[in-house]
């Protein structure tokens, strides 16, 4: 499944910890930034050592194991802190934040399940093995196929609107399967900073909406003719979604769990599913919002869902990866336009697409280093750093202060873990980067002044998650193999 690429010995300020390896071990503690961020500078100069990054793969991605576990630990301890004793938590992967097999084993191994919405993504999670228990299905367009399978399987089951509960009235004929199953519903609260991503709002294409005229009634009603629905399932919170409305939301589920439940005369909705949407920020290496705060939220906004009876269901995804990717980049020409400095990169569009078309909602934060993996020192320098492909506004930062950047140097651009490197986008037919994971162990070290450092050697192993793509199967993919198809007779 991964390859591993070899260790690099490298002298650095770092943390004094053993920071990972191939066998799991409970994380310690919240982790700082600051060491987060001596983890990377490691992981870049062993990149550029051990020859993954170079002229024929000038760009390549980087995920943080490390990272990765401190997340899901911390994602486990702060809804352990606020749920009774022996309440059934399960917390799904959004696979759609980085479908990758590799980094959905490594969650799997940390006690992550995995949040699913299309055929490739149950595929990625069945491949990681992560258990049909452990497996939630969501997606506003699922097929009888999908459906088939998913029952078949097990697998937990949110449907999506009354005609998708009509199908599955056919499939179960009336009686209940193994599958947990569960209605989606929009409780209409609002939109937060970036539209595209809110799905709460009044008109949103999810769930049934909740406070449209009948709509309530007819979800009431839904569950009592129906035994074996027992889930309620709900996604209000996003990036750009205030905390206080994502609780609202979940408050809003919770309340129409009670009332189900009192018109039922018991217990027949078990499960709430929040969803996830926890929203990350970019701005810094600070890891704020946490999980325990939104915990913590919750616990006050909605109690009763935290006193044990209720079984509980997360689809965090985002907010487990964003911080541990970093995408770098050779810089393969310096110019300038009109007075000001442009570092040409290979990365881009194809890897930062949001960021590309909309800058201002997904702004991207970009380190320096120079052409040996270090980072670069010098005064700050206002410069845009733009990628390869062929428009004008292929830019990952306009205007951006950071050392003057050269020929032959490496940006990095920071926090891509989730839905950056893994979700290509093929303008030019780019390639995919190459993607690999990395650990670090060190001795102890401890960072005092610019003038007198204590460091030690540090080793870096990494493993490929993902090979580059190569031209060959590009061309493959555009139907390389049938290049006569349209002027045959």
């Amino acid at each position: 499944m991964i390859e591993d690429t070899g260790t690099v010995e490298e002298t650095a300020e770092n943390n004094g910890e053993d920071n990972g390896g191939g066998d799991r071990a409970p994380h310690a503690g919240p982790e700082s930034a600051a060491e987060a961020a001596a983890r990377r500078d490691l992981a870049v100069r062993a990149a550029v050592e051990q020859g993954l990054l170079t002229e024929a793969d000038p760009v390549v991605a980087l995920v943080d194991v490390a990272g990765i576990r401190a997340s899901a630990a911390a994602l486990h301890a702060a809804f352990d802190a606020v749920t009774a004793p022996d309440t059934r938590v399960l917390h799904a992967f959004a696979v759609k934040a980085a479908p990758l097999v590799p980094v959905v084993r490594l969650l799997r191994d940390e006690g992550v399940g995995a949040e699913v919405a299309s055929p490739g993504e149950l595929g990625i999670a069945r491949a990681a093995g992560v258990p049909p228990e452990h497996t939630v299905l969501d997606s506003p367009a699922k097929t009888p196929g999908e459906l088939r399978e998913a029952l078949s399987l097990g697998i937990a089951v949110n449907a999506d609107n009354p005609q998708e509960l009509t199908r599955l009235d056919a499939l179960l004929s009336g009686a209940p399967g193994r599958s947990p199953i569960g209605l989606r519903v929009n409780p209409q609260t609002g939109s937060g900073s970036i539209g595209a991503l809110s799905t709460a709002t009044a008109t949103s294409k999810f769930g049934v909406a909740l406070r449209d005229e009948g709509a309530r009634a007819w979800v009431v009603q839904a569950f009592l003719d129906r035994p074996w629905l027992t889930r309620l399932h709900t996604h209000s919170g996003s990036q750009g979604v205030p905390f206080a409305l994502m609780a609202e939301g979940v408050r809003a589920v919770h309340e129409l769990a009670e009332e189900i439940n009192a018109a039922a005369g018991r217990r027949q909705v078990d499960t709430i599913d929040i969803g996830g949407g926890l929203p990350v920020n970019f701005a810094s290496d600070e890891h704020t919002p946490t999980y325990a705060e939104y915990a913590r939220l919750l616990k006050t906004t909605v109690p009763g869902l935290f006193d044990g009876r209720y079984g509980l269901v997360t689809e965090f995804g985002r907010s487990l990866l964003a911080k541990h990717g970093t995408v770098l980049a050779r810089v393969e020409y310096a110019k300038s336009a009109g007075g000001r400095p442009i570092a040409v990169t290979h990365a881009g569009v194809q890897i930062a697409t949001r960021t590309v078309y909309n800058p201002e909602s997904w702004p991207l934060r970009i380190a320096a280093y120079d052409a040996e993996g270090r980072p670069k020192d010098g005064p700050p320098v206002a410069q845009d750093i733009a990628g390869p492909a062929c428009f004008a506004g292929d830019v990952l930062a306009t205007d951006r202060p950071l050392p003057l950047l050269e020929q032959g140097d490496v940006i990095a651009a920071l926090d891509t873990g989730a839905y950056y490197f893994a979700n290509h986008y093929a303008y030019n037919s780019l390639a995919r980067p190459g993607i690999h994971g990395f650990t670090v162990s060190t001795a102890a070290t401890t960072a005092t002044t610019t003038a007198t450092a204590t460091t030690a050697k540090g080793s870096v192993r990494f493993a490929t998650v993902r090979p580059p793509q190569t031209v060959a199967e590009i061309v493959a993919e555009s139907g390389g193999g049938e290049p006569d198809a349209l002027v045959r007779d």
